[in-house]
């Protein structure tokens, strides 16, 4: 049995004049980041691997969760093929996982996110939010043999405003 945790990254700052991979969180995005990333804890197995993109809003956003869940920020890694918009790219990272590792939390970017959870899970998003979080499970043993798998739960931001949680 594989996981995939994905979370997109928080809400960006489009207020500052820069390239898209260095533009920052806004400060809706932090709250929301640290709204979510606390809602999340008590779904987290003991043992995970942490990935995130390159961009600096998805860095930003890994390290918020990786402190409001306690991971060692140095654990963190950074890939830049994570900063992708493709869901068939990020495919193709995330078969890359070691198989020693059964749960994955992925730190990206929308479209990617969305599309993967829509062609790889059992229901359909016509978004995931920024700050978004999926868990996915997978009935395999290998990362490279990903097939359709079922969503358990998803938090969104808004759902924790309202007091929500979907479960499957």
């Amino acid at each position: 049995m594989k996981t995939i945790i994905l979370i997109r990254h928080a809400k960006s700052c489009w207020d500052i004049v820069t390239d898209d991979k260095s533009r920052p969180l806004s400060r809706r995005g932090i709250k929301d980041a640290h709204l979510v990333s606390n809602a999340i804890l008590s779904y987290l197995p003991k043992k995970f691997i942490v990935w995130s993109s390159t961009a600096v809003r998805a860095k930003q956003t890994a390290i918020i969760f990786g402190q409001n869940m306690d991971i060692n920020l140095d654990c963190i890694v950074y890939n830049d093929e994570l900063y992708t918009f493709d869901e068939y790219d990020l495919l193709k990272v995330i078969k890359k996982c070691k198989n020693e590792h059964n749960t994955l939390i992925l730190f990206g970017h929308n479209d990617a996110i969305t599309n993967f959870v829509n062609k790889f899970g059992n229901e359909s998003f016509e978004n995931i939010p920024t700050s978004g979080s999926v868990i996915m499970k997978f009935s395999i043993d290998n990362w490279e043999d990903i097939c359709k798998g079922k969503i358990q739960l998803t938090i969104f931001p808004r759902d924790l405003k309202n007091n929500e949680h979907k479960y499957a």
